[in-house]
């Protein structure tokens, strides 16, 4: 009986992976169960039975219903009270159908539980979930460190709300002093004005509400898509075949991790250590965008390259929790760092953070609070997310928008990046219509522009400046490869010249930025230094900004 309850509250099961038998692999000439690149090793199925199967596709279409009546529930109550159905003798009746309605639902969750109680598959699965809750011992739970071994729960893909956490933040001890949120930085307070005290409070409270609301509900979901669950319902059968991929044809492992807000991080790891290649000895964690999943997102650019990958999703995005939002991003972002280190232990000089478009947050801000990682690469991003805000809404809307974004949607990737010593490459997409303020073609307004030129002024004020910064925007405003090499021709740089000078001042232990270089340097020189620092900040990829970055035009940042 017991075992039959487990099967009725269990979760939904999508994919069972079992290993071929020994032998060569279906296709192939040699021995062995295939390749990472070749053909999978292993199979993936799960048969659900009629009756599982037919309860199973009654209940998701209620679920569906249930986003869609969410979503539309503002506008639902606005015209039932403005026809004047919102009375208690018409909502009692409705209350009585809503009751009815899930204790048919509640029928036909028991169906589907005595359908998978008929399905060995489902009883095995069911037996290893409960045996990894209730020992946590090392035969159930995951082992990520040498040697490797599979875990039982990997063979199964299935509701993640169910897997056990395999790492919380506080693991090696308390961190951040024990506050339930890292620190962010603060924005600077608005100038005052007008009354103060507690009539001036309540004079601002409403402006206030507005900016809450306007965040919390319309701005978050612009910003972050991907949260939104009917479009990961309509993703999913794409998202389980990627986690499928990751699973059987690079041996990745699935793992939950806890954050220090109590959301659950969805993140997959695959370690490439110890397989002869010494790209595998660096791991790359992966940031993806507003609608990006690890599963089919940016993280097969590293992959592919060879390197040791560290995916993860958003709160909210896939078997993530919790909502996306600027202080949780920076949580969950925390908890990913703080695994590679402590878990996988893999030493951070040889950790570089790649992120594409507003993964770039998340990924400046763990160079930011983890300054001795190894380097980072920042993929069609840009360096604030007002000017893009101002781009898509109202020009009436210009004072809410900029305050709104200031005080709960902040992503200053820009001030993050300059508080990081360590190596940075920016990988600019010539034909981006996301992070471009006016047109596509207008590769002049790019913000990539922005925040490499904030990047260089930081760490060199001496150079890129005068001469120097008109060279470079010159150059940056190049709209095709020949206008860049014009400019090129012009100031020329040379680039042994550069090489030596940089040496030069950085010596033997490199001194933090900002670099006090180009005091003594003519405006020629200046400008060959500023141009040269410009090519080895940044690479161009001609590609809009959706087109995934191809693996071998993925490489590590530049550094002296």
């Amino acid at each position: 009986m017991a075992k039959l309850l487990s099967c009725v509250l269990g979760p939904r099961l999508y994919r069972v992976h079992r290993p071929r038998p020994p032998g060569p692999a279906p296709g192939s000439g040699g021995g062995g169960g295939g390749t990472e690149r070749g053909e999978p090793a292993w199979d993936s199925y799960y048969q659900p039975r009629g009756l599982e199967k037919h309860t199973d596709s009654v209940l998701a279409l209620a679920s569906v219903l249930w986003s869609i009546s969410y979503y539309a529930s503002p506008l639902a109550v606005l015209y039932l009270y403005r026809k004047g159905l919102l009375t208690m003798s018409r909502v009692v009746p409705l209350s009585h159908c809503a009751a009815t309605l899930g204790l048919l639902l509640a029928g036909v969750a028991c169906l589907r539980g005595l359908g998978r109680w008929s399905n060995p598959q489902y009883v095995e699965f069911i037996a290893a979930l409960e045996e990894s809750h209730r020992s946590g011992s090392a035969e159930s739970k995951a082992s990520l460190l040498p040697p490797p071994h599979q875990r039982k729960l990997g063979l199964y893909t299935f509701d993640f709300r169910s897997w056990p956490v395999d790492f919380r933040w506080d693991s090696a001890g308390p961190a951040w002093g024990g506050s339930r949120a890292v620190p962010l930085l603060q924005t600077p307070p608005r100038p005052r004005g007008g009354s103060r005290g507690l009539l001036g409070a309540l004079r601002k409270l409403p402006c206030a509400l507005a900016r809450w609301l306007l965040a919390h509900t319309l701005g978050r979901r612009m910003l972050f898509p991907g949260s939104v669950r009917l479009l990961q319902r309509a993703l999913l059968p794409a998202l389980l075949q990627g986690q499928a991929r990751l699973i059987e044809q690079f041996g990745g492992q699935r793992v939950k991790l806890l954050a220090c807000d109590g959301n659950e991080i969805d993140a997959m790891v695959i370690d490439r250590r110890g397989r002869g290649d010494p790209r595998g000895d660096t791991l790359v964690i992966c940031c993806e965008g507003n609608a990006g999943f690890y599963e089919v997102g940016c993280v097969s650019t590293p992959l592919e390259a060879g390197y040791s990958v560290l995916g993860w999703n958003h709160p909210g995005f896939g078997g993530s929790t919790g909502v996306p939002l600027p202080q949780s991003e920076a949580n969950a972002m925390d908890v990913v760092v703080r695994f590679a280190l402590q878990q996988l232990r893999f030493p951070p000089p040889s950790i570089v953070v790649y992120a594409w478009s507003i993964g770039g947050f998340t990924a400046t801000w763990a160079a930011m609070s983890y300054p001795e990682l190894g380097g980072l690469v920042l993929d069609a991003s840009f360096d604030d997310l007002v000017p893009l805000a101002l781009k898509v809404l109202p020009r009436s809307w210009r004072e809410l928008v900029t305050q709104t974004v200031r005080e709960h949607l902040n992503l200053n990737n820009a001030e993050q990046l300059c508080r990081y010593q360590g190596p940075v490459l920016l990988v600019r997409r010539t034909k981006d219509e996301i992070i471009t303020t006016t047109t596509p073609d207008d590769i002049a307004s790019n913000r990539g522009n922005d925040l490499l030129l904030k990047l260089l002024q930081h760490r060199y004020p001496k150079v890129v400046a005068e001469e120097g910064l008109r060279a470079v925007r010159e150059w940056l405003e190049a709209a095709t490869p020949e206008e860049q090499s014009s400019v090129l021709r012009r100031c020329a740089p040379d680039e042994r010249w550069c090489r030596e000078r940089l040496r030069e001042w950085a010596g033997d232990r490199a001194p933090p930025f900002p670099w006090g270089l180009g005091e003594d340097l003519s405006p020629a020189q200046r400008q060959q230094l500023a141009l040269y620092l410009a090519q080895q900040h940044l690479q161009n990829f001609e590609a809009s900004h959706c087109t995934p970055l191809p693996p071998q035009a993925f490489r590590l940042p530049w550094a002296l």
